[in-house]
């Protein structure tokens, strides 16, 4: 026993003890930092894979079967609605991403190349509570892995849920396993570093401005929006090529924003990142009342109607359909202010 304590890592220590907080992942800094990665998985995959090891914990290292409930993950904010169908295709994207430690193009010595998962079993619905039960196995390189591992990551779960971007949660997942190293604040990475850790495969999105574009500032611009960090991205050229990209950050004073951010609406989210959500036209809701829209709810009452909640949205929504108007026109609010003046007390 004492010799299997002094073999395994930290991180797993680290693990079980955090394992009362279900607010944080602690994740091997071999995994956070993406270097294991081929076959990039998808962003629901993604935080899928953060689900599985924020729910293994302290028994990550372990060969035995983790399990979650379908009605737990749904439960999850920032976590989709999933089905057992929908959790499928996730499972086999997991299935398929490659574990690789050593560049066979450096360590001439040692080269390992395993998986992330082992198997995983999706049962039917239980008889008596209806629920479906997800378990698996994590791969052999995994294990050994999380066994050896003396850095990790403590990432905001939150967080990971709430990106809308696998780059965004590649980034992140990245940094965080560097923020709390003594006098560290930025890292350089090459252009074909910065690429493999955020799994752009060859072929894609080659030229520099493309990727700084579409991929490092929607990132950056992201983990910013709903995160405890602020990041700066900063090309650095030799002659006219870009040759290195310095990711800098540091730990916000007030995370405040961040944390408000994650309880908003993501409706308009993207809009406020931008700082421009003035000038963006609302959305009236698809179904439902307004009782819990603060923002038609007021204009209703500055208009003075007094017509319940769900029958002046269904009403409101049917005078759309028939003008063939769409409910995030540039004037839904002042359609839906003149519509409530005109319906009135009632």
């Amino acid at each position: 026993m004492l010799l299997l304590k002094l073999l395994m890592g930290k991180t797993i220590d680290v693990a079980r003890d955090r394992a009362f907080d279900q607010t944080k992942t602690v994740m091997p800094t071999e995994m956070s930092r993406g270097v294991y990665m081929r076959n990039a998985p998808s962003l629901a995959a993604l935080k899928l894979m953060h689900l599985m090891i924020g729910t293994a914990g302290g028994r990550m290292a372990d060969p035995v079967r983790h399990e979650i409930r379908l009605s737990d993950i749904r439960r999850i904010d920032g976590m989709d609605n999933h089905s057992r169908a929908s959790l499928t295709p996730l499972f086999e994207e997991l299935r398929a991403v490659t574990i690789r430690e050593g560049n066979p193009e450096v360590d001439a010595d040692r080269v390992v190349i395993g998986g992330l998962l082992d198997h995983a079993v999706l049962d039917r619905k239980d008889p008596v509570s209806g629920d479906t039960l997800l378990s698996w196995y994590f791969g052999r390189s995994f294990i050994e892995m999380a066994e050896r591992s003396n850095h990790w990551a403590i990432l905001d779960r939150q967080t990971v849920f709430h990106l809308g971007s696998k780059y965004s949660v590649l980034l992140f997942q990245h940094i965080a396993s560097l923020v709390n190293l003594d006098h560290v604040a930025a890292k350089t990475f090459t252009v074909p570093e910065l690429r493999a850790v955020l799994g752009i495969p060859e072929g894609k999105l080659e030229r520099f401005s493309n990727f700084n574009q579409r991929v490092i500032q929607p990132a950056v611009a992201e983990i910013n929006q709903l995160s405890r960090l602020t990041l700066t991205a900063t090309p650095r050229k030799v002659g006219r090529t870009v040759a290195n990209v310095e990711i800098a950050w540091t730990v916000k004073d007030d995370p405040t924003p961040a944390k408000r951010e994650l309880t908003a609406s993501k409706v308009g989210r993207k809009a406020r990142r931008k700082g421009s959500a003035e000038a963006v036209a609302a959305e009236f809701p698809e179904t439902g009342g307004i009782a819990y829209s603060p923002r038609w709810r007021d204009l209703k009452r500055a208009a003075g109607c007094n017509m319940d909640d769900s029958l002046i949205a269904a009403n409101f929504r049917r005078f759309l359909k028939e003008r063939g108007i769409s409910r995030d026109a540039a004037n839904i609010e002042k359609l839906f202010s003149n519509y409530c003046a005109k319906v009135g007390k009632v």
